[in-house]
C-alpha cells in the first residue's frame, strides 16, 4: 500500500458558532481516485477550501508526502503540486485552448510570449491524456462542448507537474457520451500516478470510477470505504444518515450531530 501523498489529520473549522468540520481525517493516495461525497452542507466545499489555502484551519494538521505543510493561500497549494478544477471551470471563452491553459503562467522568451512553445506543451498535455475530442489547441473555448471544456480544464490542471487534482462535479450538466469521456479521463489521471479527488453527487459515477470513498455527514467523516466493497445504496445511506448497516458513525454519534 503506497503512502498517502496528502494527509489531513483532525481538521477543525468553525465559522462563528457553527462547527463546520469536526476532526476530519482525509487521505489522498497516488494512483487512486478518492471520491469525496456528502449532502449539501456536509462540509465538502469547506474542506476543499482549507486544502486550497482559501480558508484557514482552526486546528489539525496537513501533511504533504509525509511532512507538515502550511497552506496559507492557493499559490502555496499550487507550489506543492495540488491543482483544483472547480465547477465553473474558470475558462475564458474569448481565448483559445492554449491561451487558457497558460493563462497567468505564460511562457516567455526574451520578454516575448513564446506561443510556439506553449502550443506544443498544450498539445502534449492533451495527448498524454489520450484526448481525441479536441481538433486543435487553437480552437476558441466558446466553440467547445461541455465535455470538451471539462477536458481542457483538467488538462490545464495536470500541465504543471501536479500530483493531486481535485475535480468538483466534473460530469454535472454533461450528456451521456460526454460523461463517459470525462470519467475515462479521470481514470487515466489516476493510472498515470496522480492522486485524484472526485467531488460528485452522482453516486453511479462515484462507485464506477473511484477506488475509495470518503463520506461526510454534517461535518464529520461518516466512513472511508473501498468502492468495491459498497453499493450505490449504501453510499447514499452514509450521506443521508451517517451510517449504513455496521458501517459509519455509531447511531448515538449520528443523533448527537443532529
Amino acid at each position: 500500500m503506497p503512502e498517502p501523498v496528502l494527509q489531513i489529520k483532525g481538521l477543525n473549522k468553525s465559522f462563528g458558532p457553527v462547527h463546520v468540520l469536526q476532526d476530519v481525517d482525509f487521505d489522498v493516495y497516488p494512483g487512486e481516485v478518492t471520491a469525496l461525497v456528502g449532502d449539501n452542507g456536509a462540509g465538502k466545499s469547506t474542506l476543499v477550501k482549507c486544502i486550497a489555502g482559501i480558508n484557514s484551519i482552526d486546528s489539525g494538521e496537513i501533511l504533504w508526502e509525509g511532512k507538515p505543510a502550511t497552506l496559507n493561500d492557493p499559490r502555496a497549494a499550487a507550489a506543492l503540486g495540488i491543482e483544483f478544477v472547480y465547477q465553473d471551470l474558470a475558462l475564458a471563452d474569448n481565448l483559445d485552448i492554449t491561451q487558457n491553459m497558460f493563462l497567468g503562467r505564460e511562457i516567455r522568451r526574451f520578454g516575448v510570449l513564446d506561443d510556439g512553445q506553449m502550443e506544443k506543451k498544450a498539445r502534449e498535455a492533451l495527448s498524454s491524456l489520450s484526448v481525441r475530442t479536441v481538433r486543435s489547441v487553437r480552437q476558441v473555448v466558446a466553440s467547445l462542448s461541455g465535455g470538451q471544456r471539462q477536458t481542457v480544464a483538467i488538462a490545464k490542471a495536470v500541465l504543471w507537474n501536479s500530483k493531486v487534482v481535485f475535480l468538483d462535479e466534473p460530469t454535472a450538466a454533461l450528456g451521456v457520451a460526454q460523461t463517459r469521456q470525462v470519467l475515462d479521463l479521470v481514470r487515466r489521471l489516476a493510472d498515470q500516478g496522480l492522486g485524484v479527488v472526485l467531488i460528485s453527487h452522482n453516486m453511479n459515477d462515484v462507485v464506477e470510477v473511484s477506488d475509495r470513498i470518503v463520506a461526510l455527514y454534517l461535518g464529520k467523516v461518516a466512513a472511508e470505504v473501498m468502492a468495491k466493497d459498497v453499493t450505490t445504496t449504501q453510499v447514499v445511506e452514509l450521506i443521508t444518515a451517517g451510517r449504513t448497516g455496521n458501517i459509519g458513525l455509531a447511531a448515538a454519534a449520528a443523533d448527537q450531530i443532529i
